[in-house]
Formats: structure tokens, C-alpha cells, sequence
């Protein structure tokens, strides 16, 4: 005798999932092969989205996409616990019509991911080991308060400068600034009234705490550097002329490893020194460095570029020959990509970088 069967099975049936993720809601699109099942706004909770599926859906094959962002990656790793496969895409990389461009919404963002992530046209995003993740957020911690940093050590000056207190012939020069010496003459600053001087006091002594925890910040680095994942990798950077220890830190958390990284093309263009052109018919034009790249790395192999310039003379004589034809802050453009190249040598072969010598 045969029983009515009210069991669903979805076994060999694929599911996509595109969600616009926010602090307090996320969007989500649910599409199967030939259908768009259903948009709707839940709680900004994986567990959420995978309770939802594996009882609309069971046995089904999950997919799911969402773009880089604020949240990072926590979201992707659950998701990989819970058996979803999951991409974190970046924005830029996701199909949009001129339409969705005027006309957007987090719904049809969400929209826009799913049909992409069922069409095969979304490419991933590398995602970081938890802890490289961890090891990175040190090193950018370090770049925050020295940014941090420099602002109160201009709102001191700015502050000197608006009440017409000049320097003493023994700080003259913008190098003797923020020495103890410095800071003791900063301290002694009388001022006229009571509020004056405890404005000034409270600016110093931000800028005493940011210094301090700067110190702690960079110790920290210093004893990471020496840890077994980065130590052989640290002492190979440092090898090339301009990369000193938190440049090389930074260059490692960052990029995770080498091997991600075919060619010195696709390197480049992760960190973002490639140029951008405009192409159509016989016009071609090359223009600026595109605004797309890492702008940490950028930042940090653009400084390093600087140093490397006069430190190799291999370097120097490029750097020289580029500025017979270019402006200085092109000719350093093409240094940094000289540079990276040697950053991609010594990782790729694990060997020192040997100096250029000019006879």
C-alpha cells in the first residue's frame, strides 16, 4: 500500500543567495536555476539565512555572495561552517546596468549579486587567514594612531600659531620639534588665563598618550616580526634598499602570500600601479594610476620608493632617466613597480636581494 509523501528534497538542485549587507539588516535575493524565489529584509545573522534555506530548500546545493565591506569576513567563514558555499566579491567586480547605477536600492543590490552569482560572472575576493587578519589589524592599529598622531601635533602648532607664541632659536628647525627637550619647553608655556593653558594641556597630553601607545603598538610589531610565520619572510624584505621592519610587516599581513600572484602584472595591479587608459578607435590614452588598488600597500611601496630610489644605484640611475621625460611623482610610480618586482623575487624564491654595482 502506497503513503502520500509530504517531504520535500532538493538534492542536486543549486541555490543562489545574494545579500546586501548592513549593521542592523540585511537584504537578501534567493534564486534557483530558472526562478527568482524570493527578496526580503532578516536579521544581519548567518544562522538566520541557513535555517531559512535548509528548511525552504532541503538537500540543496547553497551559494552565496556578498560584497567586501565593513563587516569583513566573519560572515563568509560561518557561512562555510554551516556548509553554504560562500564568495566575498569586490563591489567594483559585479555586473550593474545603467539602471541599477541611477536606481539603486539594497534590494536590488541583493538582486544584482544573485543573478550575477547564478550567471558564473562574480570572481572572489582573496580571503585572509583569521589569523592574518589578526596580525594585519596590529599593524594597521599602528598606522591609525601615527595618523592620529600627526593631526594633534598640528592642532598644537596651530594652537602655538593662533596665540603668537614663537619658537626658541633652539627649535627653529622643524627637526628639533617633538624631542623630551620639545616637549618640556610645550609643557612650560604660560599662558594668560587658566582656560589657555589648560587647552594647551589637554592637547599635549593626547599627544603623550597617542606616543605611548605608539611605542606599545610598535614593540608589539617588533615581537610579531620575530615569530616564526614572518621572521625568514621579514629578514628577505628588509634585504631590499627603502623596506625597514613595519614596511615589511605590512607588505606581509597585507598580500597573506606571494603565490596569489601569477605574474608581477597581477601584483601590480592588486596594489594599484598600473596606469588606466581610455581605448576606441586609433585614440589611446594613458592616463593617471588607476583609483583602484590597495591603497595601504600603494602608500606604503610608493614611501619605501622614495628611500630605494637613493639608497640603490641601479634605482637612482632609472630614477634619473625617468625624470628626463616625466614629472619626479610619475618617475617614482615606475620605481614602485621596479620595487615591487624585487618584493615579488625575493618572496617567490626565498632569496636576499643582491645591490646593483656601478663601476
Amino acid at each position: 500500500m502506497q503513503t502520500q509523501s509530504n517531504k520535500i528534497d532538493f538534492t542536486g538542485q543549486n541555490i543562489y543567495v545574494g545579500f546586501d549587507v548592513h549593521l542592523k539588516s540585511w537584504s537578501v535575493t534567493i534564486m534557483t536555476e530558472k526562478l527568482t524565489h524570493k527578496t526580503f529584509s532578516q536579521a544581519p545573522d548567518p544562522e538566520v539565512l541557513y535555517n531559512y534555506l535548509s528548511k525552504t530548500f532541503p538537500g540543496a546545493n547553497y551559494y552565496s555572495a556578498y560584497e567586501a565591506g565593513f563587516c569583513g569576513y566573519w560572515i563568509h567563514n560561518k557561512l562555510l561552517g554551516f556548509g553554504i558555499k560562500s564568495m566575498v566579491v569586490n563591489p567594483a567586480d559585479i555586473p550593474t546596468t545603467g539602471k541599477e547605477k541611477v536606481m539603486k536600492t539594497d534590494a536590488r543590490d541583493s538582486v544584482k549579486i544573485a543573478r550575477s552569482l547564478r550567471s558564473g560572472d562574480l570572481k572572489p575576493i582573496h580571503v585572509p587567514l583569521t589569523i592574518t587578519l589578526e596580525d594585519r589589524g596590529l599593524v594597521r592599529t599602528r598606522a591609525t594612531l601615527v595618523k592620529d598622531m600627526t593631526r594633534y601635533k598640528n592642532r598644537i602648532k596651530s594652537f602655538l600659531y593662533f596665540h603668537g607664541i614663537e619658537y626658541p632659536e633652539a627649535f627653529s628647525k622643524s627637526r628639533t620639534h617633538w624631542s623630551n627637550r620639545f616637549n618640556i619647553w610645550l609643557e612650560g608655556i604660560e599662558m594668560k588665563e587658566k582656560s589657555g593653558k589648560d587647552s594647551l594641556n589637554a592637547l599635549i597630553g593626547q599627544s603623550k598618550q597617542l606616543r605611548a601607545s605608539i611605542l606599545f603598538v610598535t614593540k608589539q610589531i617588533k615581537e610579531l616580526a620575530n615569530n616564526d610565520r614572518y621572521k625568514e619572510r621579514v629578514v628577505l624584505l628588509r634585504s631590499i634598499p627603502g623596506i625597514a621592519l613595519i614596511t615589511a610587516m605590512t607588505i606581509l599581513t597585507e598580500i597573506e602570500t606571494i603565490n596569489r600572484f601569477a605574474t608581477i602584472d597581477q601584483l601590480c595591479g592588486f596594489i594599484g600601479l598600473v596606469p588606466s587608459c581610455n581605448t576606441s578607435g586609433d585614440n589611446e590614452n594613458i592616463g593617471e594610476i588607476t583609483p583602484r588598488g590597495h591603497s595601504i600597500l600603494r602608500s606604503a611601496i610608493i614611501e619605501s620608493s622614495w628611500f630605494a630610489a637613493r639608497l640603490d644605484p641601479a634605482l637612482t640611475k632609472c630614477y634619473h632617466n625617468y625624470c628626463n621625460r616625466m614629472e619626479s611623482n610619475k618617475a617614482i610610480i615606475r620605481i614602485a613597480r621596479k620595487v615591487t618586482s624585487r618584493i615579488k623575487f625575493v618572496l617567490k624564491n626565498n632569496q636576499p636581494y643582491v645591490h646593483s654595482v656601478v663601476k
